[in-house]
């Protein structure tokens, strides 16, 4: 069930999909006795929409996330083990043109290729499902190619390909590599998704040493206006979900803190 509403209503809520859906209930209101209300709710979504567009809420609503966990430091030593969570692979379109497509998230795939080689020694799970609702195949099943590309031995990565979200990704990954104490594992994801990761995977009894990555704001992201409307909406509805994620999955006992931090 938790699954299943993950994927419904929270994308109801993100901010363009929630604006719209008000706006259009209240210019169908104007036609009723509600009138009033229905344009005062139109009024209002088109006050938002413009706002959201054009203000970099997004950005600094990201930004509080990709600063949460600074880069991994190498002078640590070397890792036992490296985990890279999917969502850089599309199932759906590496399926249909017959080869991986790599559609967002680039840098966990160049993640594995940068660590195998700077690291040898260490274990490596790629751990990804297909976390939408009709199912399909599983993104770490087509690694294989890449890695090909990358000119590491396919044998060398374990697949994770049951997961569908990141409480899952911290299970099945843990059951995979059965850490030993004292072992440091590296935790490769985008730094926005960071927070809500390590929350999972200390929720779960895995410690793992962040290593992000695919930042998409500055270090201070600074202040600007776009005067093209709606031009900050991509990044206000990614922000958006990723702190719907963080909050439900806090109430629902699924991570270890609000916000987890180093």
């Amino acid at each position: 069930m938790f699954f299943v509403l993950s994927k419904t209503v929270a994308s109801l809520l993100l901010p363009s999909n929630l604006l719209i859906v008000i706006g259009l209930v209240g210019v169908v209101l104007i036609a009723t006795r509600w009138r009033r209300a229905g344009l005062r709710m139109a009024a209002v979504s088109l006050a938002l929409l413009l706002a959201i567009g054009m203000l970099p809420v997004g950005r600094f609503l990201t930004n509080a996330l990709e600063n949460r966990f600074p880069p991994w430091d190498a002078a640590r030593g070397a890792p036992d083990g490296i985990i890279v969570l999917g969502g850089a692979i599309s199932p759906g379109l590496s399926r249909d043109r017959g080869e991986p497509a790599v559609v967002t998230s680039a840098g966990r795939i160049i993640a594995i290729a940068r660590l195998a080689r700077e690291f040898p020694a260490a274990r490596i799970i790629y751990s990804g499902g297909n976390g939408s609702l009709g199912g399909g195949p599983a993104e770490a099943d087509f690694l294989g190619p890449l890695l090909d590309d990358f000119g590491i031995p396919r044998q060398r990565v374990v697949l994770e390909n049951r997961s569908r979200n990141t409480e899952e990704n911290a299970v099945f990954s843990k059951a995979i590599a059965q850490p030993k104490a004292g072992e440091r594992w590296l935790l490769v994801t985008s730094a926005m998704h960071m927070p809500r990761a390590v929350g999972c995977f200390r929720r779960a009894g895995f410690p793992v040493e962040a290593y992000p990555v695919d930042w998409t704001t500055f270090t201070y992201p600074g202040f600007s206006l776009f005067w093209w409307p709606f031009a900050n909406f991509g990044s206000a509805d990614n922000a958006v979900h990723e702190w719907l994620g963080l909050s439900a999955y806090w109430l629902t006992g699924r991570t270890s803190a609000f916000l987890p931090a180093p």
